[in-house]
């Protein structure tokens, strides 16, 4: 797959494109499925198949306050785009020259301009432009202008529509099996190890603390069975854990991870955890020794949920 990024007019592409466009956050079951007719399309029209996604959120441009948390970094989307077969990614830097494209010039411009596009594949809410004035009928109207066709695809419904935002909330809420059902996957969550305060290590559980990119979506405090893939190894069966480690009197919310049956040294590995089931909530006990019997038991549950 061919990514391209930096400014759309100085991207060299050759024939036509079916594309799509959208943030993908996630890449979702519905996102596969809009993607998915794409590909089929352009194979059908003997073109080539496009997604423009962009470098970032727009509402961290158009209302930062209101910037949702992220389900995937700009670089695993990308990955995930290559493994669906797309042939092209486009990344739009979303600034403020592109936040006031006009509908007309964004298609104009871009889809048309840059992709030459055969057909646009979109979802039946798609929305662009300054002020997202653009919609599905007058993107047709564009279509008639310029030789493209649309092509409109209904929502995907699992136990409700399938969305980013839905997908958010329950990752929030801890329910990372409804999260996995509607992402197609388990809910995978970055993070580069850094130094933590080495409590793990005293009390005979060493625990890899994690780096997370700000701005990602973080699982609900808890404790929770999950694989870890570890550069250049694969994937190992762990415990992760996501809290303020109250018990300690923790007051800053980290996220760790021990590996079963292994002590490796990871400082500044970068690792994916992929989160398979929730063991419990978080809990302050009294006593360390009370905290203690409750991981191992953490544990065993682990391995019985993994194995």
């Amino acid at each position: 797959m061919r990514v391209l990024h930096g400014n759309p007019r100085r991207w060299e592409l050759e024939g036509r494109h079916v594309v799509s466009v959208g943030v993908y956050d996630g890449v979702h079951r519905g996102h596969r499925h809009v993607l998915g007719m794409v590909i089929g399309s352009a194979a059908a029209r003997g073109d080539r198949s496009a997604v423009l996604t962009f470098d970032r959120h727009p509402m961290s441009v158009v209302a930062p306050e209101r910037a949702p948390r992220l389900l995937t970094t700009l670089g695993r989307r990308i990955e995930l785009f290559g493994d669906l077969g797309l042939d092209v990614t486009g990344v739009l830097a979303f600034q403020r020259h592109v936040r006031d494209l006009s509908p007309e010039d964004f298609v104009g411009d871009i889809l048309v301009g840059v992709f030459r596009a055969s057909a646009i594949v979109i979802g039946e809410d798609f929305r662009f432009g300054r002020d997202r004035a653009g919609d599905v009928a007058s993107l047709r109207d564009y279509g008639d202008r310029w030789d493209f066709e649309v092509e409109v695809v209904g929502l995907v419904n699992g136990d409700g529509p399938l969305s980013s935002t839905r997908i958010r909330t329950l990752i929030a809420d801890g329910d990372i099996g409804a999260a996995a059902e509607a992402l197609g996957r388990p809910f995978e969550l970055p993070g580069r190890v850094v130094q933590g305060e080495g409590r793990g290590t005293t009390i005979g559980i060493p625990t890899a603390n994690l780096d997370v990119p700000l701005g990602l979506a973080v699982p609900a405090r808890g404790v929770y069975a999950v694989r870890v893939e570890i550069p250049g190894e694969g994937t190992v069966p762990a415990v992760a854990n996501i809290g303020i480690r109250p018990t300690f009197g923790g007051t800053r919310e980290t996220v760790e991870v021990h590996l079963l049956d292994r002590n490796d040294d990871l400082y500044g590995a970068d690792l994916r955890v992929c989160f398979e089931a929730r063991i419990r909530d978080e809990r302050k006990f009294p006593s360390v020794e009370e905290l203690i019997a409750q991981i191992d038991d953490d544990i065993a549950e682990a391995r019985r949920l993994l194995s």
